[in-house]
């Protein structure tokens, strides 16, 4: 933010990019909340109290997932269609969709809203970011288009034809934005569906796909070959798959005999529930089985995996798997005593481990703050209360029956959480990438030593 002198003397206050970005998403989100308060939303007729709409709104925007009314029961078609194009929006982002409006209008796309684009994509340059914009769109809807109709083979035998497409609709397009919402009742989740293949798969592919992020996908697109790919696309790609991978394996040992759970599934049932459960983390928020009922181990795998989330450039949220990358491989260059961050042979700028530390630190105090938070204000145990914590700040949408529950100060937490989520680590990841601080790069203070470890 900075004021400028006008014409006239007044000190006229302008917006950085990130600044209209945080702002764009928090009026969205209060559109959607006064669109959720109206009657006609609601399946009973009646106006549903402001702080479950700003919650759901949030909640949408913010492709979190997090519910404190069942999104298929209390929520009436209206409804359903607000929540949904809220996702829409808040997965591609605002400035997308105010990109599709100008370019139908025949509107010229301004030099600041360039750099507003450019900060959306946390692209490198606003070359190319209008062309960027259009292919985003076209793949967006595209894997949406065909995931709709893969789920609406499994929903139109049990819905019919009207219902079974809205249903494969609705869910592909929360699937793709990792929004995590559902429309089967019940607080249930895809848990009916916990050993349909077809359900399982599709769900999981919009999920990874969604979580890659658009840089990524439109490079696998245009270049096909992995050797072509940039180091961010491999380090997208390499870390999301190991964590998927040893997610699922662990998954799987620990609640193989786990009754409540794994136990009474078939073998396939237990395979596609394992990867499901390791995939739904990374911000999707979608569950096949009961999360209460897994074992202690599998719901704190459940907080780490969620804390790091989807890639940057995505529809999810966390810390972002680049930047967990980041500060692994810093450790383990410091290990090795070299004194700059190695990554496929290609050395890191300090600036950028400076910046992964900095998100990743101040992310983990938001969890910490707002872990106690609830704990103080909140009836129930502190697994719950980090695992909503976490879920909030990664976007995620996964939950331990707590959100139900939450009373006014945990609704408005848990809302300030979700938004700082979405918002807060890309506008910190942008200001620390811009150099915006007031500090003169040319003062240098003295060195001297402290003791650590």
């Amino acid at each position: 933010m900075f004021f400028k002198e006008g014409e006239d003397g007044v000190k006229v206050y302008r917006l950085q990019p990130v600044q209209i970005l945080a702002l764009g998403f928090a009026a969205v989100i209060l559109i959607g909340a006064l669109l959720l308060k109206l009657p006609i939303s609601s399946s009973n007729g009646q106006s549903t109290p402001f702080i479950d709409c700003l919650f759901t709104a949030t909640s949408a925007v913010c492709v979190t997932g997090l519910v404190t009314l069942d999104t298929g029961t209390y929520w009436s078609l209206f409804g359903q269609i607000v929540i949904l194009i809220l996702i829409q929006v808040g997965g591609l982002g605002f400035m997308t969709f105010a990109t599709l409006i100008a370019i139908i209008l025949g509107r010229k796309i301004t030099l600041k809203e360039r750099l507003i684009m450019q900060e959306a994509y946390n692209a490198f340059n606003i070359q190319g970011i209008v062309k960027l914009a259009i292919y985003v769109m076209t793949i967006t809807f595209s894997i949406e288009a065909l995931g709709a109709i893969f789920l609406a083979t499994q929903f139109v035998p049990e819905y019919g034809w009207k219902k079974g497409i809205y249903f494969g609709i609705f869910h592909s397009v929360s699937a793709f934005c990792n929004a995590g919402f559902d429309l089967i009742g019940g607080f249930r989740s895809l848990t009916p569906y916990v050993e349909n293949v077809v359900m399982n798969l599709t769900i999981m592919s919009l999920i990874v796909i969604g979580g890659l992020g658009f840089g990524v996908i439109s490079e696998i697109i245009t270049n096909r070959n992995y050797k072509k790919l940039s180091l961010h696309a491999k380090v997208v790609i390499f870390a999301t798959f190991i964590l998927i991978g040893l997610g699922a394996l662990s998954f799987l040992v620990l609640e193989y005999n786990n009754s409540k759970t794994l136990g009474s599934l078939s073998l396939k049932g237990k395979i596609l529930s394992s990867l499901f459960a390791s995939i739904t983390p990374r911000t999707a928020g979608f569950n096949t089985i009961n999360l209460s009922d897994m074992t202690v181990a599998s719901k704190f795998l459940t907080i780490i995996l969620m804390f790091i989330g989807a890639s940057p450039g995505s529809t999810g949220g966390g810390i972002k798997t680049s930047t967990a990358t980041l500060i692994l491989m810093t450790v383990l260059s410091v290990i090795r005593g070299r004194e700059d961050t190695e990554l496929l042979k290609r050395r890191i700028p300090k600036d950028l481990v400076y910046r992964a530390i900095a998100i990743t630190f101040i992310s983990f105090i938001l969890v910490i703050v707002v872990t106690m938070i609830l704990s103080i204000t909140q009836e129930g145990d502190f697994m719950e209360f980090l695992y909503e914590a976490t879920s909030a700040f990664g976007t995620v949408g996964l939950d331990l029956g707590l959100s139900p529950r939450l009373n006014l100060i945990g609704k408005i937490v848990i809302i300030f959480t979700m938004y700082s989520g979405r918002v807060g680590p890309l506008t910190l990841a942008l200001a620390f990438a811009r150099k915006q601080l007031c500090v003169s790069k040319a003062i240098k203070y003295p060195e001297d030593k402290i003791l650590v470890g």
